[in-house]
């Protein structure tokens, strides 16, 4: 975990180079900042979210075997690859102080915006399957679709370009009130498709949700994966007819 206090305005959540560890200690050389092509500078003030387009490139989602988040995203960066691990945070009083501390907000998933074929050498290097009784990284499957040529295999988890611009927009956003959510949590079904249009979530796009008796917005990025806003007020979103930010 990692003290924020002194984190500057400017910064974005997901830049912020924060530090919680596989044993709960400080790591400081293996912190999770997020080197990702999809963050402006200050997507907190509204500023939209793009990737830089590589027709090459795709967000893989890969499972990170437990407690490993920090040695995963190392050895990611470490190839020259580009990946992104989403943060919660928490607000907590030391010494008599407010402070924010940070962990994964998914410590099983790492994203990693690269081709096929670096992904395919990075799940087969030594580093990942030696010496281990578990493989510090493997895919995640798409269990929705099959392989064409094996209909009894399902392929690697892709996520697209708008759909993962619209996660890290909500998911950079310093606010301890955004969780992960499942549909145990959702007191109903999720409701219309927005978009918010003011205040801090502004820009993120979702379905309208009760979680913990509030009103929030939540962006499902694949089947399991829903992670909720704060609350929003019915005056700060606007309806939209659909969303295909999922696919």
């Amino acid at each position: 975990m990692e003290d924020t206090t002194n984190l500057s305005p400017k910064a974005d959540a997901s830049l912020y180079n924060g530090q919680p560890s596989d044993t709960g200690s400080s790591c400081p050389s293996a912190g999770l900042t997020s080197r990702t092509p999809s963050i402006s500078e200050d997507t907190r003030n509204g500023v939209s979210v793009e990737n830089v387009l590589d027709a090459s490139k795709q967000w893989f989602v890969l499972r990170v075997s437990y407690g490993r988040i920090i040695k995963a995203k190392a050895f990611v960066e470490s190839k020259g690859l580009e990946c992104y691990v989403p943060l919660k945070y928490k607000e907590i009083k030391k010494q008599g102080k407010k402070r924010i501390i940070s962990t994964p907000l998914l410590p099983s998933f790492i994203f990693v915006y690269a081709t096929a074929e670096q992904v395919e050498a990075l799940l087969h290097d030594n580093k990942v399957v030696a010496n281990e009784s578990r493989p510090l990284l493997s895919y995640y499957f798409d269990h929705t679709i099959h392989l064409q040529d094996n209909p009894n295999r399902n392929p690697p988890l892709i996520i697209r370009d708008e759909a993962m611009n619209n996660f890290i927009l909500l998911t950079s956003i310093k606010n301890p009130h955004i969780i992960p959510v499942t549909s145990d949590n959702i007191q109903f079904k999720l409701g219309d498709n927005v978009v918010v249009t003011e205040g801090e979530f502004k820009g993120v796009h979702g379905r309208v949700a009760r979680i913990a008796g509030q009103q929030r917005v939540v962006v499902e990025l694949f089947d399991g994966c829903l992670v909720a806003t704060a609350y929003v007020p019915k005056e700060a979103m606007s309806k939209e007819k659909s969303i295909t930010l999922l696919g």
